[in-house]
């Protein structure tokens, strides 16, 4: 059974003389993860009222372009990015520091399946979502396993890497929750330094969960 503080206490060991290099993977996934907005203005009179509807179009437009791209983008290159920033911090844990892991996933044949797989969760965990928000939870610490599946197993099929993680997950669930609440100080304490202490904060995160991954995997393995 794994225990929060020792997988702390291991990631900051991992962290220790790679921490600029881990800060730039932790960067590189939280910035293809996109963010979505929206404003809409009410109405005036006369050519006033055409011109501000004319401009909020064109606004709510232009809004609307720049969500599609970045839609489009964590698609094509954000599932690939993050599958290598989850074998870069699975390879540092066991002393690999080499950069190019972030960039494994658009080698050779791996880019297709990855993308397969990374889609179909993100679908999945949608629409349990749309069903209730409590399934849809329960889903996503399901399927949390995922895109470290991949980064182990590049070629696995979609639906065996999904079932995996919901194995390997099973009754580990609510202390994967406790395991993030765990880490709710710090982001606050980050957020508390204009918003920018989070971006540090997230490597220590990063490389705790790669620790989780190695520990689950490992009693997966165990159980047969």
């Amino acid at each position: 059974m794994w225990q929060r503080a020792d997988l702390k206490q291991k990631a900051r060991q991992v962290l220790k003389g790679h921490y600029w290099q881990a800060f730039i993977v932790s960067l590189i996934i939280i910035i293809i993860g996109g963010s979505h907005n929206r404003g809409e203005i009410g109405s005036s009179r006369g050519a006033e009222t055409t011109n501000l509807i004319n401009i909020d179009f064109q606004f709510a437009l232009f809004i609307g372009l720049v969500i599609l791209i970045l839609v489009f983008l964590r698609i094509l290159i954000g599932y690939a990015l993050e599958v290598g920033g989850r074998k870069y911090f699975i390879r540092l844990s066991q002393g690999d520091s080499d950069l190019s892991n972030l960039g494994f996933a658009f080698r050779k044949k791996r880019y297709f399946n990855i993308f397969i797989t990374m889609l179909s969760r993100s679908i999945y965990l949608f629409l349990w979502t749309l069903l209730l928000i409590i399934p849809g939870i329960i889903k996503f610490y399901a399927y949390r396993m995922v895109p470290y599946i991949l980064a182990d197993n590049p070629e696995m099929k979609p639906g065996q890497a999904i079932k995996l993680s919901q194995k390997m997950t099973q009754g580990e669930k609510l202390n994967i929750f406790i395991l993030d609440l765990s880490f709710l100080g710090w982001f606050i304490l980050g957020a508390l330094a204009l918003g920018i202490g989070i971006f540090f904060v997230q490597p220590y995160y990063d490389a705790t969960n790669a620790e989780l991954y190695l520990n689950l995997k490992q009693n997966t393995i165990s159980s047969n």
